[in-house]
């Protein structure tokens, strides 16, 4: 969990900085289209839905943008056609590595994800070579120095069925199944608890120890994976020491 959560804390922070430069917009509109093609435009029946228009809203996307993609997906609007799926494979030191890959544009997309992978040094795998390590869980992030009682925390939460709570050193980390994150996250609301973020994630069961050269290596070709506008997530069981990642 360590690997994947201290990944994830850093990914937050660099939200704002991606939200500049457009790249975090075009994927969560993306993202938004095609969860309301999929799911509707419900989003209090439409869990995808809403997961990503929380995620809009806490990177500051205008409403109306999100109100567009919503439009597009139901087929209100004319838009593109988004086709998903996974690109998986390995990198330095055999970390498990998932590329989801959302794109009107199947071929050129394989082919630049596959490139990404061989200018870092990685390869890629057949389909299902490292999903078997990964399960798709609902994961919450809390800041533990805003919340500081972690007996009140884990008791709400686990009243609210969550399968376990780790706590770091500025954090608590929840685990859930996908289908209970919703009503875990109303659970933190209803007693003032605000999330630092809630999503559906992909945890590794086993995680590879990098240091040195080879850690550097492989976050370049996760960082690499991220900026390209067709992947919206990368998940990866590499766990890499802290000054490392930041």
């Amino acid at each position: 969990m360590s690997g994947h959560s201290k990944w994830a804390t850093i990914k937050h922070k660099k939200a704002a900085t991606d939200a500049k430069r457009g790249n975090l917009f075009t994927k969560l509109i993306r993202e938004i289209t095609v969860a309301a093609k999929n799911g509707g435009g419900d989003i209090v029946t439409n869990v995808r839905l809403r997961t990503a228009v929380d995620r809009a809203k806490q990177s500051s996307m205008p409403q109306n943008n999100i109100d567009r993609a919503i439009k597009k997906g139901i087929g209100d609007l004319e838009g593109v056609i988004y086709e998903e799926f996974n690109i998986e494979g390995y990198g330095v030191g055999g970390v498990a590595i998932i590329a989801e890959i959302l794109t009107d544009n199947k071929n050129r997309s394989t082919a630049e994800i596959r490139n990404i992978f061989s200018k870092k040094n990685g390869n890629v795998a057949g389909a299902g070579s490292v999903g078997w390590m990964f399960q798709k869980k609902g994961y919450i992030e809390i800041d533990k120095k805003a919340y500081p009682d972690e007996d009140k925390i884990m008791g709400i939460v686990l009243d609210a069925g969550a399968q376990d709570m780790q706590t770091e050193e500025d954090a608590y980390e929840v685990v859930t199944d996908t289908k209970d994150l919703e009503n875990i996250k109303k659970a933190l609301e209803a007693n003032s608890i605000k999330t630092k973020s809630a999503e559906i994630t992909m945890i590794p069961s086993t995680t590879v120890k990098l240091e040195g050269e080879a850690a550097k290596q492989v976050l370049g070709l996760v960082e690499a994976l991220e900026e390209h506008d067709d992947v919206q997530n990368v998940y990866a069981n590499f766990d890499i020491p802290d000054e490392l990642l930041q």
